[in-house]
This record gives C-alpha cells, sequence and structure tokens, in this order.
C-alpha cells in the first residue's frame, strides 16, 4: 500500500483494522517530559529488515506490518494511536553536563502494552525536534543495522536490552562522512526510555512535581515492589545496572558512550552508537572514536556504573524528605555500596563463566588469574575453549602468547579442583558480533546486499551453540583487519 495522503502536512493515519494500538502512561503522568513532533515525511520509505521473531512475542499482527510498516517505521505514517513526541532529558556527556539534551532525533510513537508488560516503540533517526541543536534530526543505513545486529545478540545472549523490531530506509540521502548515504530509521522497543538524564532534566529546572511524578511513574513501570520513595528508586537501579554492567564485562561488551543519558533505569542496555565486542582481551579497550581519554574503556565502565548512579542521587535529593545533609549522608552510603554489589554480581557471572559452583570472595582470586592468564588472547574464544580444558588444555594452550604454558597448568590445577559438572559451552558464546563481521555487513548493505548482514543475524541470535558448519564466525578478525574505531553516526 503506497504511502497515505498528506492532511495539512500530517500522514494520514491508515485504518484501526490495520494498525498498532498505543498507549500514552508516560506522557499522561510526566507531561512536561515529551513534546509532540512530528516526524520528517520518508519520500520512498522500504521496510529493510523486520524482526518477525519479536513482533510476535509482542502480538504485533504481522500481516499488516509487512504491508505498512515501510511508512510506520519510517515516520511517513503511523497508526491513529500513535502520537509522536520527543523525550526531554539532560545528560552528563563525557563528564560535561548539559542541562538540556532530549530526542534530537528520535520519536516516541506510544507504548505497547503486552501479557509480558509495557513497551515504547520508538524511532531513532526520524528527523528534526525541538531538541535537535542544529542536527539533521536523521540517521543513515549502517549504524542503524549495527544496532539492530548487536541489540539482538545482547538479547540472545541473556543481556537485558532495548531490541530492534525494524530499520527502514526513508528514500532521503543524509551526508555523513564527507558522502551522501542512505537515510535509515531503527524502529526500537524499550521497556521504557527514562534515563538518567531525565532525572537530571527536572532536578536543574528546579521542576520538584514533575520530577516526583516522573519517580513515581518509574517505580510504577519497573520496581513495583520497591519502596515508594527516592531511596526505593536508588537501591533498584543500583542492583539493576550492577547487574548488568556485570554481565557486559562477562562478554567482553564495550559500550563506548556511557553519558548518563544513555543508561535506562529500567536496567536494558540502550544507545548502541560506537560500542564493539573485545578480541583480544585488553582492559584499556577504547573502540569509539570520540573517546580519546579513554573514559569509557572496558575495564572503566564499573568505575562509570557508580559515577552515573551519583548524578541520579544528587537529582532525587529534592524528592528526600527531612534533613538535607542526613539525606545527603543516606545517598552516600548507598553510593558507596555499589563497589560491593558490583563485585557481588561480577562474581556471580565470572564464576558461572569458570563453572564455580556457588562462587564466593575465595574465588575472586582463580577468577583474576585466568583474566591475567588471557591478557592479549581472544577474550570469547578462551572462556569458550574452557569446556575442552576439563580434560585437555591444548586448545586454550594454543590461544594464549608464549610463555604462559607453566602459568596456564598452575591455574588449571587449582580450576579443576573447583570447577563442577556444568556444560561451560552453554554460558561461553561461541558466536558474537565480531567487529571485522559487522563491518563487512555493514559495508555490504550500503550497497545493497543484505546478504552478509542476515547471514551475521541469524548467527549471533544462536551464541552458544556449536562451532561446527560456522567456524568462521567463532575467529578472530585477520591480523590486516588493524585497529577498530566506531562512531555515532549522528
Amino acid at each position: 500500500m503506497a504511502t497515505p495522503a498528506l492532511d495539512n502536512g500530517r500522514p494520514r493515519p491508515y485504518l484501526r483494522a490495520m494498525e498498532i494500538t498505543f498507549e500514552h502512561s508516560f506522557a499522561a503522568q510526566v507531561p512536561l517530559g515529551v513534546l509532540e513532533q512530528t516526524p520528517d515525511p520518508a519520500p520512498a520509505p522500504a521496510l529493510v529488515v523486520l524482526n518477525a521473531g519479536l513482533a510476535a512475542q509482542l502480538g504485533l499482527p504481522l500481516e499488516a506490518l509487512h504491508q505498512h510498516g515501510a511508512a510506520w517505521f519510517s515516520g511517513a505514517a503511523w497508526p491513529a494511536s500513535a502520537v509522536p513526541r520527543a523525550m526531554a532529558y539532560a545528560g552528563h556527556q563525557f563528564g560535561g553536563f548539559s542541562p538540556v539534551l532530549g530526542d534530537g532525533r528520535a520519536h516516541l510513537l506510544g507504548e505497547i502494552v503486552t501479557p509480558q508488560g509495557r513497551f515504547d516503540l520508538h524511532l531513532k533517526g526520524s528527523g528534526r525536534t525541538a531538541f535537535s541543536r542544529g542536527g539533521d534530526g536523521r540517521a543513515h543505513l549502517a549504524p542503524m543495522l549495527r544496532e539492530y545486529l548487536i541489540s539482538e545478540s545482547m538479547a540472545a545472549l541473556g543481556i537485558p536490552t532495548t531490541r530492534a523490531l525494524a530499520v527502514t530506509t526513508t528514500g532521503r540521502d543524509v551526508l555523513r562522512d564527507g558522502g551522501l548515504r542512505k537515510g535509515a530509521v531503527l524502529a526500537r522497543i524499550a521497556a521504557s526510555h527514562i534515563r538518567v538524564g531525565t532525572f537530571e532534566y527536572f532536578a536543574a529546572r528546579g521542576d520538584t512535581a514533575s520530577l516526583r511524578a516522573l519517580l513515581a511513574h518509574t517505580l510504577a513501570r519497573h520496581y513495583p515492589k520497591a519502596p515508594p520513595t527516592a531511596f526505593g528508586l536508588l537501591d533498584a537501579v543500583i542492583a539493576a545496572q550492577s547487574r548488568l554492567i556485570a554481565q557486559w564485562m562477562g562478554v567482553g561488551f564495550v559500550h563506548g558512550v556511557m553519558n548518563t543519558d544513555n543508561m535506562a533505569l529500567s536496567g536494558e542496555t540502550i544507545d548502541y552508537g560506537p560500542c564493539a565486542f573485545l578480541e583480544a582481551y585488553d582492559e584499556d579497550a577504547v573502540f569509539s572514536s570520540i573517546d580519546h581519554a579513554g573514559r569509557y574503556a572496558y575495564a572503566m565502565q564499573p568505575r562509570i556504573l557508580a559515577w552515573n548512579i551519583s548524578r541520579l542521587a544528587q537529582a532525587l535529593l529534592p524528592l528526600i524528605d527531612g534533613d538535607t545533609a542526613q539525606a545527603v549522608d543516606d545517598a552516600n552510603a548507598r553510593l558507596d555500596g555499589i563497589a560491593g554489589i558490583y563485585r557481588e554480581n561480577w562474581r556471580a557471572v565470572f564464576g558461572r563463566k569458570l563453572g564455580l559452583d556457588a562462587p564466593s570472595p575465595a574465588d575472586d582470586a582463580l577468577i583474576e588469574e585466568f583474566l591475567t592468564l588471557i591478557q592479549g588472547a581472544d577474550f570469547t574464544s578462551s572462556f569458550r575453549a574452557l569446556q575442552e580444558a576439563k580434560t585437555n588444555e591444548n586448545r586454550l594452550a594454543n590461544l594464549l602468547p608464549q610463555g604462559r604454558t607453566p602459568a596456564l597448568q598452575a591455574w588449571l590445577n587449582l580450576w579443576r579442583k573447583r570447577t563442577g559438572k556444568a556444560d561451560l559451552n552453554a554460558v561461553n558464546p561461541a558466536v558474537i558480533p565480531r567487529n571485522h563481521m559487522v563491518q563487512a555487513a555493514l559495508d555490504a548493505a550500503e550497497t545493497g546486499d543484505m546478504a552478509p548482514f542476515h547471514a551475521l543475524a541469524a548467527q549471533v541470535q544462536n551464541p552458544f551453540g556449536p562451532e561446527t558448519e560456522r567456524e568462521a564466525y567463532c575467529l578472530p578478525a585477520p591480523p590486516d583487519f588493524g585497529p577498530y574505531k566506531t562512531f555515532c553516526g549522528t
């Protein structure tokens, strides 16, 4: 079906029988947190990829998505119950505070309510808004496909994440990296798009009423069993984010831009811009082209977790009743506890990867010694080799730099006494989105060849399966691939 005609510049919505039904609880309960904004018209929208599995999980009408998804997911048109809005937030970006950021190239269409919960449907790259700050509000194909690949990989790895529902091209080129690229929009599903920066936005404005409404909405939506207080939310977010970052570390994921506007209160991974996965294990690994100081390096992520949550605590202070000095002391006590909470989650994640039954603080040295052993070796392959290393260490030994065999033997003697019978291949992936394969898939897609993208997407959605007949997806980049740099795509 063709894109519908315009009525006074606004596309005419499709019939209700064909549409997705949306609710708008965030806009109703936190009205100053959104602005109604119209997406840019897409002159020739085309559906590039549709996540049919996710659509089925959400109970969305697949036939209608195939018929009308190009228009719905590009901003060319939207169902009658959708109300496109840009969300307001502030944020600390590389440590510097901006009191107003917001959705500069995105539109929230509304919330889909399913038996599994309430989910935002959000368009990314859909045009200028009041928050665009001079940008064109658009995106191009490669970064939108990157977010699809990486977020679907994270979901398959069991890590909380936003999900990609679809990628569409718009029929309008955008100027990026000195050339014209295919304009594209990502349709993203999230438990919500409430960020640390959302709370910072109202705190910076001194809008305590909206801050209080945001607190109530966030607790009801994400942590209904938590105490209905600022500290109830803070404690819940500390727990959720500590689990999340420990899981990132366990698969070698480097987010690349952990600004406070990229930390979701739901505990999901959000905003896959200059992200990548480790190949050679290096605590100082940085992939983002703009992170010159290594602020968001692999090993820095737990520290940034604590720093970002301290910004949330600061924003929540106006909602804490009673003595201000006591409130600050109570907040600081919670912040001081983050390191211990994170460490427990880190131990649980890496303990599972090593097959340790009920890992305790006494196991920390065993975990850390293994990480020292694999320094410079392929991170994913080294952990994957552990199942075989229970009886034969040759594969693991061959992965390590020369000269580490004696240290490996000593470590194996201790580990074999401690590890259990669990199948370690069920927790250590064979396939991650290898950087060279991601780049090759994106480069091909920009020429119109989607076959490498679909092949890679199928593999990353089966991360723990056997290596047999897909060995190429399990190998690190060839030596001539060189240092990998990623970009935000804005």
